[in-house]
C-alpha cells in the first residue's frame, strides 16, 4: 500500500513538484505555464538541490531493485533541443545502470509497423524492481501522426478504422495501457519539457556554433520548427486528455535547463517516497542459513590463522 511522502521530504520538494503536476482535475491551457520560471532559485542553489535528489534517487533505487515489487516508467516528451537528453543524463548520473534502461523510440521499423502502435513500447516497458525511461514514447503516436498525416498512413490499418474519431480512442486507449501498468506496480511519471521558441532558436544555433553538438542538428529541425504552433496546439491536446491521477504530467519549464532538472528530479524521488521502498528482511530459515555460513567463514579464518 502506498504511503505518504515524509514529510520533511515532501515540504522541501513541493514547491518544485506540485506547481508542475497536471492529473486532469481543472482545466489545461499550455500557454498558462510559463518556460522561464525558475522559482526563487539560482543556478548554484539548483545544483545542490540536483545532487541531493542524486543520491535520494540513488538510494531509492537500490531499495527498489531489492524489494523486486514496484516499477517505475518515466516518459520524456517535448520538442527537439527542450533538453530531454542532457535532463536523463544529468539525473541519472551515477544510477546502477544494472537497474535502469533508456529506449529512444526512433522512427517505427517495418516490423514494427506490423504490430498495434503501443507494441514496441510495451516489450520495452521496465520488469519489477527497474525504472525504465522514454526518450519519446507512444505519445508520439498522437503527435507526430497528427501533425503529419502521411505518417499515419504508413501504419496499415485498415481505412476505416482511420476516422475523425483516432485520436480520441488512442487518447482512452493510452489512459486505459496507463492505468492498467498503475495497477500492475507500475508508477508511471510524464514529462513535457515546455520550452519556448526563442530558446529553441538559441539551442539550434549553439548546435551548429559547437563541433561537438552539429551531430544532433539536421535541416529536418528547421521543417519541423515551421509547425510550431500546429505542435503546441497537439502537446496541449494530449496533456488535457491523458493527464491522470494514476498517470499525471508535469509541464517542466525547459528554458533553464538547471531549474527543469530541479522539477523532474523532485518529482521522480517524491514518487518513490510514497512507495514506502525498503529492504527485504530474511526469513527464518534463511536466518539460520545465514548463521551456518558464518560458521564456515569464521572456521576458515581459524585454519588460516593456524597455519
Amino acid at each position: 500500500m502506498n504511503k505518504k511522502p515524509s514529510r520533511s521530504l515532501a515540504q522541501e520538494l513541493d514547491r518544485y513538484v506540485t506547481p508542475f503536476r497536471y492529473d486532469g482535475s481543472g482545466k489545461f491551457h499550455l500557454k498558462d505555464h510559463k518556460t522561464n520560471a525558475k522559482g526563487d532559485l539560482d543556478k548554484e542553489t539548483a545544483q545542490d538541490i540536483l545532487d541531493a535528489n542524486k543520491q535520494r534517487l540513488a538510494d531509492f533505487q537500490e531499495k527498489l531493485y531489492a524489494q523486486d515489487r514496484w516499477s517505475l516508467l518515466l516518459i520524456f516528451q517535448g520538442m527537439d533541443a527542450a533538453g530531454k537528453d542532457s535532463a536523463i543524463k544529468a539525473i541519472f548520473d551515477g544510477i546502477n545502470p544494472q537497474g535502469c534502461d533508456v529506449h529512444a523510440f526512433k522512427q517505427p521499423t517495418s516490423h514494427e509497423l506490423d504490430h498495434d502502435f503501443l507494441w514496441r513500447h510495451v516489450i520495452a516497458l521496465p520488469r519489477r524492481g527497474h525504472i525504465g525511461i522514454f526518450n519519446r514514447s507512444h505519445y508520439e503516436e498522437c503527435l507526430i501522426t497528427r501533425v503529419h498525416p502521411d505518417v499515419l498512413a504508413k501504419e496499415q490499418l485498415p481505412p476505416k478504422l482511420i476516422t475523425k474519431n483516432i485520436w480520441r480512442e488512442r487518447f482512452e486507449d493510452i489512459t486505459s495501457f496507463e492505468r492498467y501498468l498503475s495497477r500492475n506496480g507500475t508508477v508511471v511519471l510524464k514529462f513535457f519539457l515546455n520550452v519556448s521558441r526563442e530558446e529553441q532558436r538559441q539551442r539550434f544555433l549553439e548546435r551548429l556554433e559547437v563541433p561537438a553538438k552539429q551531430w544532433k542538428f539536421s535541416m529536418g529541425d528547421i521543417t519541423e520548427r515551421a509547425l510550431w504552433p500546429r505542435y503546441q496546439a497537439v502537446y496541449q491536446d494530449i496533456v488535457r486528455h491523458t493527464a491522470t491521477p494514476n498517470a499525471p504530467w508535469y509541464v517542466v519549464p525547459a528554458d533553464h535547463k538547471w531549474f527543469a532538472r530541479v522539477v523532474i528530479g523532485s518529482a521522480i524521488v517524491t514518487a518513490l517516497d510514497k512507495l514506502d521502498l525498503r529492504f527485504p528482511r530474511a526469513d527464518k530459515s534463511s536466518l539460520a542459513e545465514f548463521k551456518e555460513i558464518r560458521k564456515a567463514l569464521e572456521k576458515e579464518e581459524l585454519k588460516k590463522r593456524a597455519k
